[in-house]
């Protein structure tokens, strides 16, 4: 009885000190997600601005820009996964991951080759151990995205691109997959394709009594695409590792909540275990001591 009492009080003890690291990650989380909402807030209006001024360009002007024109019969497709880099979020890697073989496996349906760019090591770690190849990886600050990264990995997305137009080693086609922060509770995987350039926000039809605005470009309207639309992928790949960042923090309160919560219902039960076994061993204690007693008083 002793010896089983010391077990109960020792996973009493290792479930308290669970509940302390999870408890002060929770928090962690609670306190990093108001940043990362308040840094998708802050890059919110220069993402609109710059989309506006895209679906302005690409609706108004009649010219063939290489990141606007649909490939004829596409044969190699990027699929750009966004991941994290530290574990214990819950599903927030999976969902994504798992979102991207489902993308993957209607893009080589099609007759596409698909060619991977890695965000995250939980990305990096999944595809390696399935010994599948990347073209390129980028790890490190998932939680925090720095612009820096997200210029990288714009730069080595158009550059794919703009190769495979000319015939080369390139992609004809650029998918992003991400976890989209819809609130604290819900994140939602989500398929965006960037290249071709499919502008989401575009500008309204005019009305019956509404004039349509006439467009002036200065530079020429090669030149204004050529600047633009590089921007305006960086807006895109900035604003979804954000999203994702937003999503990570939140998964991972989630995640840690639900294990604290868990870490309290095992010490209840191992308290109640424990008191059970205690008071075996008092009754037990008990009973020797009145089981002696009785032999004594025989004896006299």
């Amino acid at each position: 009885m002793g010896a089983q009492l010391r077990v109960y009080r020792q996973k009493i003890r290792t479930a308290q000190t669970t509940k302390k690291i999870t408890r002060a990650m929770e928090l962690i989380s609670a306190s990093r997600i108001q940043k990362a909402q308040a840094r998708m807030a802050a890059s919110a209006p220069y993402a609109r601005a710059v989309t506006r001024a895209v679906s302005a360009v690409a609706t108004y002007s009649n010219v063939d820009h290489v990141l606007t024109t649909e490939r004829e019969n596409p044969t190699r497709a990027a699929v750009v996964v966004f991941s994290s880099d530290r574990g214990l979020a819950g599903a927030f890697s999976s969902q994504a991951i798992r979102e991207a073989n489902e993308l993957r496996t209607r893009l080589e349906d099609e007759g596409k080759e698909v060619v991977n760019y890695l965000i995250g090591r939980k990305a990096v770690q999944y595809f390696a151990f399935r010994r599948r190849a990347a073209a390129k990886e980028w790890t490190g600050n998932t939680d925090q995205p720095e612009f820096s990264t997200a210029k990288d990995i714009a730069d080595t997305l158009v550059e794919a691109f703009i190769a495979g137009g000319e015939g080369g080693e390139g992609v004809d086609e650029i998918h992003i997959v991400y976890n989209r922060f819809v609130n604290l509770v819900s994140q939602v995987p989500e398929i965006v394709r960037v290249l071709p350039l499919e502008v989401v926000d575009g500008v309204e039809e005019p009305g019956d009594a509404e004039i349509l605005p006439l467009y002036e470009f200065e530079p020429e309207v090669d030149q204004v695409l050529d600047g633009l639309l590089p921007v305006y992928i960086e807006s895109r790949i900035f604003n979804a590792m954000l999203q994702s960042a937003a999503s990570e923090h939140a998964a991972r309160q989630k995640a840690m909540k639900s294990a604290s919560d868990n870490a309290d219902k095992l010490i209840l039960d191992y308290q109640r275990l424990a008191n059970n076994a205690r008071q075996a061993e008092i009754t037990q204690q008990i009973s020797e001591i009145v089981g002696g007693a009785d032999a004594l008083s025989s004896a006299k």
